[in-house]
């Protein structure tokens, strides 16, 4: 089951060219090229694929479905300022993205299970949600019984900082402790995802 999931995500990221796990970026940098017969070819896109390939390549690396990601377009628009930041900024501040970010998890499916499997606590209450938001201030760890879990103990020694970004301005980690702070609302130019997210925009506006 794992290896068949591990396969998918690999064709996938192959398919949007963009690596969504590890595994995804050594393959790619062996194959760099769509998956399929005719991937090693160039074809034109039309500008409605374009749009769509770059709403998916989003939507993917935040591991969420269609839904979801329109739900969150509705509300980065009613917000003032400018619908694309918006849009990744409210992304960004889903728990799930930012326990990856602190890098508790390796990947945006490790960090959904670890909150579904209910080790997170923000602001010392268990959030079992992944797309709960996260507020500036609220402090975020690892449960204290969940602490001395093998997954935990490496993280807490930096096992995931090798296929990481760097943590953004936005976090304050205290890795060690399993312990992070969203010390204010993230910047479009510092959130680490690979979109245009003016193509999004427009995909959804049309």
């Amino acid at each position: 089951m794992a290896n068949s999931r591990s396969r998918k995500q690999v064709r996938l990221s192959r398919a949007l060219g963009i690596a969504l796990t590890p595994k995804a970026e050594r393959y790619m940098q062996r194959r760099p090229y769509r998956p399929g017969e005719h991937g090693r070819g160039r074809t034109k896109d039309s500008d409605y694929s374009v749009r769509l390939k770059e709403k998916q390549r989003l939507r993917a690396q935040y591991g969420i479905r269609e839904s979801q990601l329109r739900t969150m377009f509705d509300e980065a628009r009613r917000i003032d300022g400018q619908t694309g930041e918006n849009l990744i900024e409210l992304l960004e501040m889903r728990l799930d993205a930012l326990v990856l970010r602190a890098g508790f998890a390796r990947t945006i499916a490790q960090a959904r299970q670890v909150v579904v499997h209910r080790h997170i606590l923000v602001d010392g209450r268990i959030v079992d949600r992944p797309s709960f938001q996260v507020k500036p201030g609220q402090v975020i760890q690892v449960k204290a019984r969940s602490q001395a879990s093998d997954q935990f103990l490496m993280a807490a020694q930096g096992v995931h900082r090798d296929v990481l970004p760097n943590v953004p301005e936005y976090l304050d980690v205290e890795l060690e402790k399993l312990k992070f702070t969203l010390v204010r609302r993230p910047k479009r130019a510092e959130v680490p995802v690979a979109c245009d997210v003016q193509l999004v925009v427009e995909f959804y506006s049309r």
